[in-house]
This record gives structure tokens, sequence and C-alpha cells, in this order.
């Protein structure tokens, strides 16, 4: 069984860079500002008479039909761009590809090196908590979600001393999720404080990665932990193997984490990574020069696609100073549904694309790096200003898609034969989307 890296404790994190939001979606809209705001959001016409949940459900799987999974990538058309905008498919994608599908990552081990170790997240409106617990230093996982009432329990990541105690009225829960403690409940009858714990979630550690799955297998007890044979069977499939030649299980040290909030879907983002390169001449002049675009090439498995580029050696990836931070060989691996691992030179990055609305995403890029390198500061200061640049370039480009998705004048469009890592995914999609 192959395993992705392991990775060292971090070294001091580099600055952070988050881009602010400029607009606040609602998630909740009346009928009425439906049809107010169609101009402006490109709602499907359909949906703008929808009244109860059955109506809006056959509305949106009008929606998913309006991609066939079945025409090959050279006749195809791409996902009507109600699919990046309508807020009612948005809330039926949430439930059906990320509370309803396989495993996801949301996090990595060295951030759980530790028993009381915990860091917190969000994927879509599931708020979750991952720890390791003080008795067996076993991993769990459950809703970041008071029994009393709903606040949420615990923020950011970091140690516990033994428990999480709710900041709004003191409830107190073991790291193992057992209600030990719930203030102010005396005389109050018909409570059964023993079945009031955290709700818990699926977790499992592969290699570097924390996966959780948000459903519940019905067939598995609590206490049952994945084996990494079948996370690794079911999250990565026959794909394992070439990320190991790619060299996605060397050792590693993780450097930072960087967050953009970008005003787009999520699948924007998710599609600019799998067009094959098509628009790294355009929009990324530098990463260009540093890679052989000649030699690209894209390889599909059952839930993962690679992307893989040569580097651009002595043509002008090595800069007269000796400076290369992509080496001779770059492996891009899109994990369904939403994320990412580069492997490139010394580095590798990852990208987790957590969806905030119809039109925002997150975007967390963790990166790690080559034992050998960790102390230079020169080297790691300016890879990351590298970096940072393509995806500066990388954001501009998707909230430009997403204002043109939410334009009148465009429905659907083609692909071309390059983008057939994208492609792959809306037929992924697909699969997940229909009923």
């Amino acid at each position: 069984m192959t395993t992705l890296a392991t990775i060292t404790p971090p070294s001091p994190a580099f600055p952070s860079s988050t881009l602010k939001p400029t607009t606040r979606f609602e998630f909740g809209v009346s009928v009425s500002q439906f049809a107010r705001r169609r101009r402006r959001s490109c709602l499907h016409p359909t949906l703008l008479c929808t009244r109860d949940s059955s109506s809006r459900v056959f509305a949106t799987s009008k929606l998913v039909e309006e991609f066939d999974p079945e025409i090959p990538v050279e006749r195809a058309s791409t996902p009507p761009s109600s699919w990046y905008t309508d807020p009612q498919f948005h809330r039926y994608e949430l439930d059906r590809v990320f509370y309803g599908g396989g495993w996801q990552a949301v996090g990595y081990s060295d951030q759980i090196k530790e028993n009381r170790d915990f860091f917190t997240g969000r994927l879509g409106e599931v708020e979750f908590v991952v720890c390791r617990d003080d008795d067996e230093g076993k991993v769990r996982a459950f809703h970041n979600v008071c029994s009393h009432h709903a606040s949420i329990l615990a923020s950011g990541c970091g140690r516990r001393k033994s428990c999480f105690v709710c900041p709004y009225h003191g409830w107190t829960y073991n790291l193992n999720g057992s209600l030990v403690k719930a203030t102010r409940m005396t005389g109050i009858d018909n409570v059964p404080l023993n079945e009031m714990g955290l709700r818990p979630l699926r977790v499992a550690v592969w290699g570097p990665f924390v996966l959780l799955k948000v459903n519940q297998d019905k067939s598995k007890k609590e206490e049952d932990f994945e084996s990494d044979g079948s996370v690794a069977s079911e999250w990565l499939g026959s794909s394992a193997g070439r990320l190991s030649e790619g060299g996605v299980d060397s050792t590693l040290s993780f450097i930072c984490r960087r967050e953009y909030t970008i005003d787009c879907n999520w699948k924007v983002f998710c599609d600019n990574y799998l067009d094959g390169g098509y628009h790294v001449p355009y929009a990324h002049k530098g990463l260009m020069s540093g890679l052989d675009l000649e030699t690209y090439s894209t390889t599909l498995f059952e839930r993962v696609s690679i992307q893989e580029c040569g580097g651009g050696g002595s043509k002008a990836g090595a800069e007269e100073d000796g400076f290369n931070r992509l080496g001779s060989q770059a492996l891009y691996a899109f994990v369904y549904p939403n994320f990412m691992i580069n492997r490139y030179g010394p580095w590798m990055d990852t990208n987790l694309v957590i969806p905030l609305g119809p039109r925002k995403c997150k975007v967390v890029f963790d990166y790690f790096l080559d034992p050998s390198l960790k102390d230079d500061e020169a080297f790691i200061r300016r890879s990351l200003e590298e970096s940072e640049r393509v995806q500066m370039e990388d954001v501009v480009l998707c909230e430009s898609v997403q204002r043109g998705l939410e334009s009148p004048a465009y429905d659907k469009g083609r692909y071309a034969l390059v983008e057939k890592a994208m492609h792959h995914f809306h037929c992924l999609l697909h699969q997940n989307l229909k009923l």
C-alpha cells in the first residue's frame, strides 16, 4: 500500500493572503425576489414559479438533464450557466455532491499530530471539528454544533486541555464527543443528556490527508475505522500508483497556508484548473516560461484526472541566477469533487475549493517542500511570490467568467479537445446530481 507524503512539523508560517469579499449572497430569497434578480443572476425560467419542494426538485432535475454525459467531448456542450448561478441548484448540489458523496479531503495529518490537537472547517453548510482524543489517541470528527442551542462549538485550530466547552452556555463535551456537563439543567424534565453528545462524522487519515465523509453508512458502526487500503481504493481508485510515481509520496515539510475568497461559483475555479493548460499562454506569461506545453498530457481515472507537463528546463525554466521552482516535470491531480494536488520541483501544494454560495467560494492552499530546503527562506519567499502571482491571475479570470455566466448573452459553451479533464469533471457531477 503506497501512502502519500509524511509531513514533518510546521515551520513558522509565512504571511497569508486573503481576498476580502465585496458582496454578500443571501441564500433565502422569495419568488418575487427571483423575478427581480433574473437579469442579474440569469436564473433558469422554470425556477421562477416554483413554490413547493417537489416542483423545485423537478425544476432542478430539468437543469441536470441539460447536460448529456454520453456525448463525447468533441461534440459535447458544457453545462448550462444555471449550474453556476442558480441558488436552488446550488443547494441541491450541496446535498448530492458534498453531503451524499464519498471521501473529501479537509485538512492534513500534521494538524492533529498529538493527542488533543484539533482543527475546524466548513464543507458547504456543514461545520465540522476534527480532533485526536485524549484516551486512545484516536482521530475523531463531529459536527461542530452544540446540542443545546446550536452554537458553533470550536473555532480555528490548536490543542485542547481535555474537552470542548461551548462559548454560549458552557455545555461541555469530551474529545470523544460525549456530553459531560450541561449547565443549569437541574429540574428540566425529559432531557436525555446521555443522547445529546456531538453528532459524529466518518473520518480517515491517508498519508498526509485527513478525509471526511458527511453521509453516514448505516452498515458501519461509529467505532469502525477505515483501513488505508479501503480509503485509497474509494478515494483515489487506480490513480494512487501514478501519484506515487509522480512524487506525491515524498517526505515533505509543511510551509504555510494561504486562503483566497473568490467571487465565483466553486466549479468555475475547478474548470479553470481542468482546461488542459489552455489558458496558460494567455493568462500566465511567467508560468508559461517554466513549462513545455508541447508535452502537456491528461490521463483520466475513476474519480481523478492527472495533467502532466514537462518543465521549461534550459529553455527558460531555470533563470540566470539558477532559481527554478517548477523542476523538470509538473503533475496536477484533481480529486473529485474539489481537491487538487500539485507536485512540481521540490514543492507540493494542495488546493481545497469550498463552496460558499452560488457565486462565491474559498480556496485553501497548503504548501509543502522538500525538507532539504525548508530553511532556505529566500527560495521559499520567492517561490511563494511567484505562486501568489499565478493565483491572483486566476482570481481575475474566475471572477470574470462568473460575471459572464450571469449575463443573459450566455447559456452554454463548447469544449476544446485539451479540456477532456473538465468534461470528465462535469460527467462525474452529472452522475451525482441525477435522480
